[in-house]
């Protein structure tokens, strides 16, 4: 899902500056869905998070004290969960608010970002979208529902559950929103 909403952000294409939870079968699934729906045309550059806000925050933070990063264009930010969405986004205010001679004379630069999340739930993430802290989340909704069928189906059933089933998720607000979004 998040590929498909760089898509709709970006449909010229442009660069998501990517950050991953730990290595874990979570992440590893959302980065693999990422980038089997996101255009050929949109370029990645993945950081590592640990489901924090300060983990986030703390690796944008050392990624834009390197070098390389000062010849990067990033158009998003979209991280695999809505706190390590919000800890990039303070890191990249903090730089904008530094005093330092290379933040003035990047002030401008990061001003047009985008940070997309993962999770979406009601209390936080889609409040930070519909206050504008973030362009977007994908919602996923809590699967408790979903394991206790599994469970029933297997006990009525006789049958063993499948090792392993995929959560329906959907776009915050919707794709199609965000494809008018960009148009403007």
């Amino acid at each position: 899902m998040q590929g498909r909403q760089f898509a709709a952000l970006l449909p010229k294409g442009g660069t998501v500056l990517y950050i991953q939870g730990p290595v874990c079968d979570a992440a590893t699934l959302r980065t693999q869905g990422m980038m089997e729906t996101k255009p050929a045309n949109i370029q990645t550059k993945m950081l590592r998070g640990n489901w924090t806000e300060a983990s986030a925050q703390k690796a944008v933070m050392a990624w834009l004290r390197l070098s390389t990063s000062n010849n990067e264009t990033i158009d998003i930010v979209g991280a695999q969960d809505d706190s390590m969405a919000i800890g990039a986004r303070k890191a990249f205010e903090e730089q904008n608010s530094s005093s330092t001679a290379y933040a003035h004379d990047h002030r401008d630069r990061w001003k047009h970002l985008m940070f997309t999340g993962c999770d979406g739930l009601p209390k936080t993430g889609q409040i930070w979208v519909r206050n504008r802290t973030l362009k977007a989340t994908v919602a996923i909704p809590a699967n408790t529902g979903q394991a206790l069928e599994m469970l029933v189906d297997a006990i009525r059933g006789g049958k063993t559950p499948q090792q392993m089933v995929m959560t329906p998720v959907s776009s915050y607000p919707s794709i199609e929103a965000l494809q008018s979004d960009a148009k403007k």
